[in-house]
């Protein structure tokens, strides 16, 4: 990897020859321990060096990155279609692919979020009842405003688990901000549950062909999922620019979602159509129970 970035030769940092190894002291017979397969080199180094080699690494891993992504839009089909064939040396892996997508969501849509903070907005006729008149945000509301919607909630019947809602609805109130942050954490680690529910998804969709396996479906979830997540980040990125109008790249995603399936799963038009809807109308029903079990987990964060 020194052709990359020029810094480190090979065995620039290798031990002398009849050294043990530091981890289970075997005779070194080159650059890895052939008894427990430790890297054999010295790491006893400056920091700007550890720094050099830490970016030389991370380069040399993703280099398939710059070549995966390119075919992941003009030729979608093709790339999973190689992967699935066992032409995978060029590609980036698709699991990585999906986990490095996944923070650059993430990191734009908290950018995009932090210059536009809206954690939930109320509306108020002129003697503070909760009607039509004004909206804002509930961290703009005044005291009274927050007593008067917390005697609502009060006096509102929720059934089994009521007063826990209650009380919990009342500290977001308090503390609006905080429900947010809560909520913002916990979307990260609820993204991942969009991969096992896509697959589920498309095991269903393909339930009667039995030439595809659960295998397949992961890969076509991981690339698809990975394409839609890069369309989400340049649409966030590009809407702190232009604004609301970066929506129009959203309408990229069926179109490449089509394109894919089509060309993967060799399904007609009407069939691609058909698994279309099915993938739409899931992806609703099971988002909704996700999101609710966001808020759920929101509200719980609340707890003082």
């Amino acid at each position: 990897m020194g052709g990359v970035l020029g810094i480190r030769r090979r065995g620039e940092h290798a031990p002398t020859p009849g050294a043990l190894c530091a981890n289970c002291g075997a005779p070194l017979q080159g650059p890895f321990c052939h008894q427990c397969g430790q890297l054999a080199e010295d790491y006893h180094r400056s920091i700007w060096k550890l720094v050099a080699e830490a970016f030389e690494g991370l380069f040399h891993v993703d280099s398939r990155l710059w070549v995966t992504l390119p075919g992941l839009f003009r030729h979608p089909a093709r790339l999973t279609r190689a992967y699935l064939d066992g032409h995978r040396a060029p590609q980036a892996p698709p699991f990585r692919l999906f986990l490095v997508v996944l923070v650059g969501v993430f990191l734009a849509g908290s950018l995009g979020h932090r210059q536009s903070f809206k954690p939930a907005t109320i509306s108020f006729d002129e003697n503070g009842h909760t009607i039509t008149t004004r909206t804002r945000t509930l961290d703009q509301l005044s005291l009274a405003e927050r007593e008067n919607v917390k005697a609502e909630i009060q006096k509102a019947h929720l059934g089994f688990g009521g007063d826990w809602l209650k009380v919990r609805m009342a500290r977001v109130l308090d503390d609006p901000r905080r429900f947010w942050m809560v909520m913002e954490s916990w979307a990260e680690r609820f993204a991942f549950l969009t991969l096992p529910m896509a697959i589920l998804l498309l095991s269903l969709a393909f339930v009667f062909q039995r030439r595809f396996y659960l295998f397949d479906h992961a890969i076509f979830s991981l690339h698809s999922l990975s394409a839609v997540g890069l369309l989400f980040t340049a649409t966030e990125l590009l809407g702190a620019v232009v604004g609301s109008g970066a929506a129009v790249i959203l309408w990229a995603a069926p179109i490449h979602l089509f394109a894919h399936m089509r060309g993967v799963y060799q399904t007609s038009v009407i069939g691609t159509l058909a698994r279309m809807a099915f993938l739409f109308l899931g992806t609703i029903i099971i988002g909704t129970f996700i999101m609710l079990g966001l808020v759920l987990v929101g509200l719980s964060g609340m707890e003082s």
